[in-house]
């Protein structure tokens, strides 16, 4: 099961609506938002016996709330590694500019190259 979830900053925290099931919940934060998004999903698909996981949920975040809950992601190196000026990036991200769609593709895809690489990491203990 593959449920996307549209996430949108709102003045209190953060909503999010299931984009094909009538699905809705809020939450403080991202982290708070996620949890209660899943027991939100899992409530609606309890008659059908189905229960969903957290990989179940596919998130969709604007850059503005990517960069704020993923702070641990550094835009200058982001920048520098997918060839995109920094403060073209900072804007983007600031809110000031809105990326084209190629744009934005250049950017996700420097993201989730640096997130693969991450994941076929094994760290040595000497």
């Amino acid at each position: 099961m593959k449920i996307k979830i549209i996430v949108e900053k709102t003045k209190t925290g953060f909503s999010a609506y299931a984009e094909k099931q009538n699905i809705f919940s809020v939450g403080g934060s991202i982290q708070e938002l996620k949890y209660n998004m899943l027991e939100a999903v899992n409530l609606f698909y309890s008659e059908d016996g189905k229960e969903a996981g957290e990989k179940d949920l596919y998130f969709e975040l604007d850059l503005p709330q990517f960069f704020e809950f993923y702070k641990v992601l550094n835009a200058k190196a982001i920048s520098e590694r997918i060839g995109m000026h920094q403060s073209l990036l900072a804007q983007y991200i600031s809110g000031i500019k809105k990326p084209s769609s190629s744009q934005l593709s250049r950017i996700q895809n420097g993201i989730r190259e640096i997130g693969q690489e991450l994941v076929n990491v094994s760290l040595l203990m000497k």
